[in-house]
């Protein structure tokens, strides 16, 4: 029987990637035969992988690939950020990246030709190879393509964040320029729109069905009129505490009001505007207080009127950035996917983990 010493476990991490009790078992099994021992990890990993299945797996990292005025973003999920960092994983997550650009899928946001995608090249066989290696659930989540005369790619925070943008009307290097700093902004300020013309009427009322409800159960934001019509219900129905109705009694016309109410006050003021929710949405200064919210919202939310993060006067919109380029210059597309969104994230406990493996072992 072979010494396994902890140079050879060394050895075979740094080789594949896998964990160190992975390693060791490996070689202890080959009689410390490295090129065994890879295999041995390698064909161990269906079996793994079936057994991670139903494990959370949402750390990660987005990566890029571009070729000419095509390039495509993937996420692929790992169950820990520190297998994130890792140089095996990052590498397999390039390779699913290179995979999908020369493929001719398009994938999408929802998770769209996964399945077809893991077939192409072997990619299905090598993440199973990876997970088992790794040690860790392994999942390519997402892979989204654009093209255009133009297309720009950015990774955020080490691939937490990735985006694409497409654009047409130029592809002169100001062009470039100007699509990466476009990038940068949309990992930065996370637009939902390119302008608000893709808003349709449905997601317009949507808006302002969400607007209108959340001005409502926040009286503390009503305009005045509509805030003393509210106090006089509740003063001639005595729906208060005999406490808050001291206090309502004493700063009606405070500023700082909400501040000395009781949530159950407050809870019982926004119970009775939305009661009186169609009188109060007819009214106009109520109407106007809607509209500049969502205004602001869609300002907030679309790409095009948001404030350029770099403009020096904190003020010009991204709009005037890009005609300030080439007004013939306009974006067509952007993607962006940012690790783990919408996804439910392992509590971890290293040290208990850790302890869990040593205890087994």
């Amino acid at each position: 029987m072979a010494n396994i010493t902890a140079a050879m476990v060394k050895e075979l991490r740094e080789t594949t990637g896998a964990g160190m009790m992975e390693c060791k078992k490996a070689l202890t099994e080959t009689d410390g035969n490295m090129e065994a021992a890879i295999d041995v990890l390698k064909k161990s990993g269906a079996a793994k992988a079936e057994k991670k299945a139903s494990r959370i797996a949402a750390e990660g990292i987005a990566r890029v690939a571009v070729n000419g005025n095509t390039a495509v973003v993937v996420e692929v999920n790992s169950e820990t950020d520190f297998v994130a960092k890792n140089a095996t994983f990052q590498e397999f997550v390039q390779t699913v990246a290179d995979t999908a650009l020369k493929s001719g899928l398009n994938g999408g946001a929802n998770g769209e030709d996964i399945e077809t995608l893991l077939g192409q090249d072997g990619l299905n066989e090598l993440l199973i190879e990876k997970t088992a290696t790794i040690g860790e659930k392994l999942s390519v989540r997402r892979f989204e393509k654009v093209s255009g005369d133009c297309v720009a790619s950015y990774l955020h925070a080490g691939g937490k964040i990735g985006v694409l943008v497409a654009a047409t009307g130029a592809s002169d290097d100001a062009a470039k320029e100007a699509l990466t700093n476009i990038a940068m902004q949309i990992a930065a300020m996370n637009p939902q729109y390119i302008s608000r013309d893709e808003i349709s009427a449905d997601q317009m009322a949507k808006i302002k069905d969400i607007t209108v409800d959340s001005a409502l159960n926040d009286p503390a934001t009503l305009p005045k009129p509509i805030l003393n019509d509210l106090f006089g219900k509740v003063e001639s129905g005595n729906l208060f505490s005999a406490e808050d109705a001291a206090v309502l009694s004493e700063k009606k016309n405070d500023k700082y009001l909400f501040n000395f109410l009781s949530d159950a006050a407050k809870a019982k003021l926004a119970e009775l505007a939305m009661e009186d929710k169609d009188a109060i949405v007819a009214n106009k200064i109520f109407s106007g207080l809607v509209e500049g919210r969502i205004s602001k919202q869609i300002k907030e939310d679309t790409l095009l009127e948001q404030a350029y993060v770099k403009a020096e006067d904190g003020k010009q919109p991204v709009a005037k950035y890009l005609e300030s380029v080439n007004k013939a210059l306009t974006i067509t597309k952007f993607v962006r996917f940012e690790v783990g969104e919408g996804m439910e994230k392992k509590n971890e406990d290293f040290a208990a983990e850790v302890a869990a493996q040593m205890a087994g072992n």
